[in-house]
Order: structure tokens, then C-alpha cells, then sequence
């Protein structure tokens, strides 16, 4: 029984390991000032963004694109910074690819 306990947490913390990273990575880097998973701060939440890509094959690129270089419109008037290069172009393709896997 303990052994079984013990397998299942491992395994748990193994499939939130990579969310809970790029969560770290998007608190590291200031994003959250704007943004959070599931609620509308000053930006977007993530989940909105993800949902309303869902099936966008350009959607990567594009984000992409727009973190890097900011922008406003799709969501409303008021404009989201560029973040690059405080933000390493890494960095920004890994919370793009991140966001779009939230549901």
C-alpha cells in the first residue's frame, strides 16, 4: 500500500513537473504581472490565449512574434510591452509553447 502511495506521487509530481516550471519561468521573467493562468489581470489569461489558438497551426509563430515584439488589439486597447531582449528568445518560445497546452 505504501509503495503504491508512494509510486502514485511520483508520478503525479513527473506530469505537473514541466507546468509548474513554466509557470516558474513566466514568474521569473515578470509575466505575471500582466497575466496569470486562469484569470484576466491587465493582460489576457493564459488559458483564454491557448483556447483561442486552439487550433491555429500559425498560432506558435505568431505568439511568438508578439511577445517578443508587444502589441495591442487582439484583446483590447491596452498595449502588452516587448520583452524582448529582457526576455531571452528560449524563454519566450518555451511559455508560448506552454501556454498553448493550457485548457
Amino acid at each position: 500500500m505504501i509503495k503504491r502511495a508512494l509510486l502514485t506521487a511520483v508520478v503525479l509530481s513527473c506530469l505537473t513537473a514541466p507546468a509548474f516550471a513554466d509557470l516558474q519561468l513566466a514568474i521569473k521573467n515578470g509575466c505575471t504581472a500582466c497575466h496569470s493562468v486562469d484569470n484576466k489581470i491587465v493582460g489576457p489569461a493564459w488559458k483564454d490565449v491557448a483556447n483561442k489558438n486552439r487550433n491555429d497551426k500559425g498560432a506558435y509563430a505568431r505568439l511568438v512574434a508578439k511577445v517578443k515584439a508587444g502589441g495591442s488589439g487582439v484583446w483590447g486597447p491596452v498595449a502588452m510591452p516587448a520583452n524582448s531582449p529582457r526576455v531571452s528568445d528560449a524563454d519566450i518560445k518555451s511559455l508560448v509553447k506552454w501556454i498553448l497546452t493550457l485548457h
